[in-house]
């Protein structure tokens, strides 16, 4: 990855943090942009708008610094554990799944059932779940369980700072953008650094040997 890449990359991951937040502070915030709705005041809005981009920005660099992390823990743990490495990553899926559900309720002093956290971890889930089939399906099978402990596991060591503080808005303001750069960034580096899926590029390659014409100039079938 080139200088320019990187910062192309670096630049992209800000404005989607940036834009996911601002989006997201609409729905969970709105009590920030009602007292300059009526009567109208642009520029206490777009006062606002900065604000949440702001906190956008910081949560796209935290994203950032998570997946490089990432990366070099993968590559530590592939070292370091050899095959048990894939066991490894299933069991701290397991256990940050059970944290964000039951420790997390333990933890809340609120009345809330356990059906909410049961409901966040599902989601979080979920998601990963579906990221990590398509890098899969656009790399190679074996990348479907390190996309998914990233998706799961880092994006949830990320999200620690809204969750210590227990507020549902702010749980939300981060979740959404960490998401999102997560995404981003999982499902585009195999893009810049020009890795496809095996078994498409050996159906390119059957598809042009095929094409080619024979000796007789006829098309081979």
């Amino acid at each position: 990855m080139t200088i320019r890449v990187w910062l192309k990359f670096f630049i992209t991951l800000l404005a989607i943090g940036a834009i996911s937040t601002v989006i997201t502070s609409f729905f969970v915030s709105t009590h920030a942009y009602e007292p300059y709705l009526n009567p109208f005041d642009p520029w206490e809005i777009f006062g606002a708008l900065l604000w949440y981009s702001g906190y956008g920005l910081v949560f796209s660099v935290i994203a950032q610094m998570g997946f490089f992390a990432y990366l070099t823990l993968h590559q530590f743990g592939k070292g370091f554990f050899g095959r048990f490495w894939t066991h490894a990553q299933v069991i701290m899926i397991g256990f940050v799944l059970f944290e964000l559900v039951y420790l997390r309720y333990h933890q809340d002093v609120g009345p809330e059932g356990l059906f909410p956290y049961i409901v966040v971890a599902a989601m979080i889930a979920i998601y990963g779940y579906a990221v990590a089939k398509l890098k899969a399906k656009e790399t190679h099978p074996r990348a479907f369980l390190p996309a998914l402990f990233f998706m799961i596991v880092v994006t949830t060591i990320e999200w620690i700072p809204a969750l210590q503080t227990g507020d549902p808005e702010w749980i939300m303001l981060m979740v959404v953008p960490l998401l999102a750069c997560n995404t981003y960034q999982l499902l585009k580096l195999h893009r810049i650094v020009g890795f496809n899926n095996p078994e498409d590029t050996e159906a390119k390659k059957s598809q042009q040997t095929n094409s080619k014409p024979n000796q007789n100039g006829k098309k081979k079938k």
